[in-house]
């Protein structure tokens, strides 16, 4: 039982090594991404949720499906693989309203540093949204304050999307591991598609 929990704690604990209580703001600049990027006929959304990551007690909503037999050696738990099933809130908190599910996998891709490969599709499950999704592929090195993903498609109102994600750890457990993740999205999407 204490290898199983060792092991997301660490990952967790990642997070949180930097993301400190302290105000952040995004890597780029506040600025009109519209008229930087030229989108044309490209609609620009901007949304904020956050998403919590349980890899404790008996509902976990992240969980360990894959490790290499080296990974106990491994300062970075490089090939370690978990999927993730995780709750997205308007706000920090577990009874803040719900907006969807970040649903996808996570992986230690990096033997010198902490980094992950990071697979996830935002399901969004309410209002506008609902029923659409955004997919984010890339690196997410977690021991940077705010991490920049790219979103690279979207189904639904968000389909031929692309954009970009900047996440932050925002609170953390070290007794149970468990973590929330504040996410700021800025999605271009073609608003002239026709199926």
């Amino acid at each position: 039982m204490r290898k199983v929990v060792f092991v997301p704690f660490l990952f967790v604990l990642s997070f949180v090594v930097v993301g400190s209580y302290a105000d952040w703001s995004m890597t780029q600049p506040e600025e009109d991404w519209q008229e930087s990027l030229a989108l044309g006929k490209e609609k620009l959304t901007k949304m904020h949720f956050y998403f919590h990551d349980i890899v404790s007690g008996k509902k976990p909503t992240a969980m360990k499906i894959a490790q290499a037999s080296t990974t106990t050696k491994s300062p970075t738990l490089f090939g370690i693989v978990m999927m993730v099933d995780d709750l997205s809130t308007e706000g920090p908190e577990p009874t803040s309203k719900m907006v969807g599910r970040a649903q996808g996998l996570y992986a230690s891709a990096d033997q010198k540093q902490l980094g992950l490969l990071f697979a996830m599709s935002f399901e969004f499950t309410n209002g506008i949204y609902n029923g659409s999704t955004l997919s984010i592929l890339g690196r997410n090195p977690v021991l940077q304050l705010v991490r920049e993903m790219p979103i690279v498609g979207g189904t639904g109102v968000f389909k031929l999307a692309r954009g970009v994600v900047f996440a932050k750890t925002c609170w953390f457990n070290m007794t149970s591991g468990n973590a929330v993740v504040e996410y700021h999205a800025n999605v271009r999407e073609n608003s002239d598609f026709e199926p």
